[in-house]
C-alpha cells in the first residue's frame, strides 16, 4: 500500500490501530520509537510503539520465546529485536525469511495471521548508509569488530558493497568462526578471515567498522584500542544512541573519516515500518524525525 492510500483510508475511516515494539536489553535511550510513532501519525495511523526492556524486569526475565508470544497474545503486529536477541529469537519464530536466514539474526518479527516470521531490516539499513556515507574512500580490506546478530548483517552488507577481504575480530572465537562459514557458503571462501591480532588487522585494513555494543549509552568505551587507529583509516559505528561514540569522536580527532550509525538507524526502522503495515512510509521524513530527536539539537 502506497502512502497516498494510507492518507485516503485515514480521512475516510477511523485510523487503523498498529501497535508494535522493540525487544531488548538496555534500550530506553533507542531513537526507534520516534520514528515509527510519528510517520505512523503522518500516515493517519493510531500507531503505538512500545518498549519492551528486559533490562527493567525483575528477574526471572522471560525468554525471547516466551516474550514473542506475549507480543503475539497482546495483538501487536510485529517487533524490532536488538541485542541480545537477533541471533536466539531466530529460533523462537515460526518462519524465517531469506533476509534473515541469510545473515543468521532477526532485528524485525512480524505477527501476522497467528505467526510469527522473522527479517532482517539491519543489512539494508547499514547498506544504505554506508553507500551514503563512504564516498571514494578505499574498501579492499576492511575489519569488523563484532560477529553477533548485527554484525552479521553488517558482514554481508559490507561484502555487497565494494569490499573484497573482510577481516572478522569477535571476544567469542565460535561467534567469528559462524560467520566466516555463513559467508563461506554465501560467496565462496577467501572473502573473509578471522583475526586475533588486532595490530596486524588494523595495518592491513583501510577501514574498520565497529559492529559490537561496545559505546552505546550502558557499554561506554571503545571496541578497540584507539591507538591501533590511524588518519588513513576510515571508521564506520553502528552504535546510534550516543552517536557520537567515543569510538568516533577519537578517530575523527586522529583525522580519520567517520559513518555515524544514524544511517543503518533510520533505512532499517524505514523497512520494518513497511513490514509491519504494508504502507511504504517516507524515508526522509523518519530521517528529519531522527535528527530531531538528536539530544544535541535541543529536541
Amino acid at each position: 500500500m502506497t502512502a497516498g492510500a494510507a492518507n485516503r483510508i485515514g480521512s475516510d475511516a477511523a485510523p487503523q490501530r498498529v501497535r508494535v515494539g522493540l525487544i531488548g536489553a538496555g534500550i530506553g535511550a533507542s531513537r526507534t520509537p520516534r520514528m515509527h510513532v510519528e510517520e505512523g501519525r503522518a500516515l493517519g495511523l493510531d500507531y503505538v510503539y512500545d518498549l519492551i526492556d528486559t533490562d527493567r524486569m525483575r528477574p526471572p526475565v522471560p525468554s525471547i520465546a516466551e516474550l514473542l508470544g506475549k507480543a503475539r497474545a497482546d495483538g501487536f503486529a510485529g517487533v524490532n529485536i536488538t541485542f541480545p536477541y537477533k541471533r536466539a529469537a531466530l529460533s523462537a519464530v515460526d518462519e524465517v525469511a531469506p533476509s534473515a536466514a541469510s545473515v543468521g539474526a532477526t532485528n524485525t518479527v512480524v505477527l501476522r495471521d497467528g505467526r510469527s516470521i522473522a527479517h532482517n531490516t539491519d543489512y539494508s539499513g547499514f547498506a544504505e548508509g554506508f553507500r551514503r556515507g563512504i564516498g571514494a574512500h578505499p574498501r579492499e580490506t576492511v575489519l569488523l569488530l563484532g560477529a553477533g546478530g548485527a554484525g552479521g548483517a553488517v558482514a554481508h552488507a559490507l561484502l555487497d558493497n565494494g569490499v573484497g577481504l573482510l577481516l572478522v575480530h569477535d571476544t567469542n572465537p565460535a561467534a567469528t568462526e559462524a560467520l566466516i562459514a555463513a559467508i563461506d557458503a554465501r560467496l565462496g571462501r577467501g572473502r573473509a578471515q578471522a583475526v586475533r591480532d588486532l595490530r596486524v588487522a588494523c595495518a592491513a585494513a583501510a577501514g574498520i567498522v565497529n559492529a559490537t555494543p561496545v559505546g552505546m549509552a550502558k557499554l561506554p568505551g571503545t571496541p578497540i584500542d584507539m591507538a591501533l587507529v590511524e588518519p588513513r583509516h576510515w571508521v564506520a559505528d553502528i552504535v546510534y544512541f550516543p552517536l557520537e561514540t567515543r569510538f568516533l569522536a577519537e578517530a575523527r580527532a586522529r583525522g580519520c573519516h567517520g559513518i555515524d550509525g544514524s544511517g543503518m538507524a533510520v533505512f532499517q526502522a524505514v523497512k520494518a515500518f513497511e513490514l509491519f503495515t504494508g504502507i511504504t512510509p517516507d524515508a526522509a521524513r523518519m530521517r528529519a524525525t531522527f535528527d530531531r530527536s538528536n539530544p544535541d539539537s535541543g529536541a
